[in-house]
């Protein structure tokens, strides 16, 4: 795994642990859901629903893959090894940045306004300035709009474990010079 893809792990494993006591589990995704549909106001039901399925999915594949022990918990030794394993992971995660990157399109016009981008990535728990970065290096339009497609893509990317130099690096603090 390469060195930024670690730094991922880390970030992601900080991120799932919504209410921060430690481990994943069913409630962090409960948590986790309720902040993101918070600040979804403007998505329709199904938008809406497809998030819920997309994050109930994640604790699912990660119970299912990742509980080594059976004890209904996820610790950082059973998350870390195996979390950016394609195999294991990759329609799960195709299934959230599909769900996520359309919540963010209430309008449905393919792009994704500055401001509801924030919103979400805030509810996810990612820091402010990072998110900006991000949406900086998806290369917004004029109107300071990004496509759909790129932060989908941009999502499947970061959970890759041989990507290194991805838009979704800048979510772990400043890009290395």
């Amino acid at each position: 795994m390469r060195a930024e893809a670690a730094k991922r792990v880390e970030l992601v494993f900080s991120l799932f642990d919504a209410n921060g006591n430690g481990v994943i589990d069913s409630d962090d995704f409960d948590l986790m859901t309720g902040r993101v549909l918070e600040a979804a106001v403007a998505s329709d039901a199904g938008a809406k629903e497809a998030i819920r399925k997309a994050f109930r999915r994640w604790w699912t594949t990660l119970a299912t893959e990742l509980d080594a022990d059976g004890d209904g918990v996820v610790t950082i030794d059973e998350f870390r090894p195996f979390v950016l394993d394609p195999a294991r992971f990759g329609p799960t995660v195709s299934e959230f940045a599909e769900a996520l990157s359309a919540l963010g399109d209430p309008d449905g016009d393919g792009l994704i306004e500055r401001p509801l981008f924030l919103s979400l990535m805030t509810a996810i728990g990612f820091e402010e300035a990072n998110i900006h970065a991000l949406f900086d290096a998806f290369g917004p339009d004029a109107e300071d709009r990004v496509t759909v497609a790129s932060w989908a893509t941009g999502i499947e990317d970061y959970y890759a474990p041989d990507l290194a130099g991805i838009p979704g690096d800048r979510l772990v603090g400043a890009p290395a010079v």
